[in-house]
């Protein structure tokens, strides 16, 4: 039994199965082999785990939960930050072809690219145009009235930075990362949800994908939206969840014309994952294998 959603990867399928019928689904080595890095026998995987999968969803089980509605905004880039990315796409592009560059630093150019289109002023010196995304949450943030908000974001740094603008634009927000131990987490979320004055709560993807219940939150925004969109969606979870009595609207900032939108596309094969597996739609799904160099290297011509 798990409660514990599959986060785009047949391997955590092979474990839950390896828990409770060890060998049935072969070695972990075997099943990488036969199954993770070949489409061709996913129709096999489906026939051998079909007698043993019941999935329940939670619309099915929580009649009075009420709905969640997730929208994409897509925001413009300011000037300057606009100039920014594409000056330093431009050159990590150059890079790759002069230097033929391994996946590994194809990974740590898209890190890059993915800072630049967050927060522009944690990677370049003396930045002085906006943070596009910025401007759009405090916007958000300030029309949304008397609503409690989670915002997510996976870098600490960009937190950080979100936290200070909070500050100068005296928003009362409470702030949870990793390294806060776990009696501080509940004192964090009780005040959030009693105390009426904190409009916003900043979370760290990481540390608040499991284990609170912060249902006096009716909004949820992801600063910066990623490849796996399961940790996203179990993030959105700690708002929508029994003892919700309003509908949860989740919003996820994407940088227009940067990498961001490229990967959203890339996203939507990696969500069906989860649903062609566990609702044995295996044929379906054709997109089951790990990004190859031409892959990565696609997402370095988002802009031309």
């Amino acid at each position: 039994l798990t409660g514990t959603p599959m986060e785009n990867n047949l391997l955590e399928l092979w474990s839950i199965f390896d828990f409770v019928m060890p060998g049935y689904l072969y070695s972990k080595h075997r099943f990488e082999k036969i199954f993770v890095n070949n489409d061709k026998n996913l129709e096999l995987l489906k026939q051998m785990i079909k007698p043993f999968i019941l999935r329940r969803r939670k619309k099915d089980v929580i009649d009075e939960l009420p709905n969640k509605i997730e929208q994409k905004f897509y925001v413009e880039l300011d000037k300057e930050h606009k100039k920014v990315y594409n000056t330093f796409l431009s050159i990590l592009k150059k890079q790759i072809i002069e230097n033929n560059s391994d996946n590994v630093t194809l990974f740590s150019y898209l890190t890059k690219l993915r800072m630049l289109s967050i927060s522009p002023e944690l990677v370049v010196k003396n930045y002085k145009g906006k943070n596009s995304k910025l401007e759009m949450l405090i916007k958000i943030i300030k029309s949304s009235k008397d609503r409690k908000i989670l915002v997510f974001s996976q870098f600490t740094q960009v937190l950080g930075l979100i936290a200070k603008r909070f500050e100068k634009e005296n928003i009362e927000f409470n702030y949870l990362d990793g390294k806060i131990d776990a009696k501080k987490r509940l004192e964090l979320v009780e005040d959030f949800n009693q105390n009426k004055s904190k409009k916003v709560f900043l979370i760290s993807l990481k540390a608040g994908g499991t284990g609170l219940n912060l249902t006096s939150a009716s909004m949820v925004v992801h600063f910066d939206p990623w490849f796996n969109p399961a940790v996203e969606d179990q993030a959105s979870d700690r708002a929508h969840r029994i003892g919700q009595k309003n509908i949860v609207d989740v919003i996820k900032l994407i940088s227009k014309d940067t990498v961001e939108e490229k990967v959203e596309a890339i996203k939507e094969y990696k969500k069906e994952l989860a649903d062609d597996i566990i609702n044995l739609n295996l044929k379906e799904n054709e997109s089951i294998k790990k990004l190859s160099r031409d892959e990565i290297i696609d997402l370095f011509e988002t802009m031309d």
